[in-house]
């Protein structure tokens, strides 16, 4: 997709979401990364056995799942929002990419300087499923563009921001919860600006649960 733009375009970018909550640094970190599909890509034995121990408290196998598809929605979504500036042909659709880019920008330093403290490997590229959703969008022109495009990421924030509320109230790592109020903020600022769009429909939401 070659309208699509680095990870790195808007690196000009400095505020953060506001959360309320002590901020955790945007400096980018050194950090290890695996591929999402690489057949050879292993977790260290700690993740793969659950809960261990940091300086911060207890990591659990939920905390480093939140660390991991926050880090995975920036691959996409950033991207994604970068090219919908371009190419939307909604004038408010443009304006709200905007903003996301921008904000994605940031979580995405901050949760690759929270992965590097606790030593959580990141995934480098988005997964399949989400690149079917970046090759659905990037397919479509005009209004359908549009339409394609806040569909897909409303989805996709509607799903992790259930994971979200889930290790924000059961975590016991302070460093995992302070990052699970800016991921919070942020995702609940993109959900709004979406649906501010007036194009969200029933196919945006998660399906209920039963």
């Amino acid at each position: 997709m070659a309208a699509l733009c680095t990870l790195t375009a808007c690196a000009g970018y400095t505020p953060t979401p506001g959360s309320g909550t002590t901020d955790l640094g945007t400096e980018p970190a050194t950090i290890e990364t695996q591929p999402t599909d690489s057949p050879t890509a292993q977790p260290e034995k700690e993740q793969e056995t659950g809960t261990r121990q940091t300086r911060w408290g207890p990591l659990s196998q939920t905390d480093q799942e939140l660390i991991k598809k926050v880090r995975l929605a920036s691959l996409w979504e950033m991207p994604m929002a970068q090219d919908a500036v371009q190419r939307a042909s909604s004038g408010r659709v443009r304006q709200i990419s905007k903003e996301i880019a921008d904000q994605h920008h940031t979580l995405d330093r901050q949760v690759r300087d929270v992965a590097a403290k606790l030593k959580v490997k990141l995934p480098v590229k988005p997964t399949p499923q989400q690149q079917d959703w970046m090759t659905d969008i990037s397919s479509k022109s005009g209004s359908a563009y549009d339409a394609t495009y806040v569909k897909w990421l409303r989805l996709a924030h509607g799903q992790v921001f259930a994971l979200i509320g889930t290790v924000r109230g059961s975590t016991q790592n302070t460093l995992v919860r302070r990052f699970s109020e800016q991921a919070n903020a942020a995702v609940l600022n993109h959900q709004r600006l979406l649906e501010s769009t007036g194009l969200t429909t029933p196919e945006s939401f998660p399906t209920p649960s039963t």
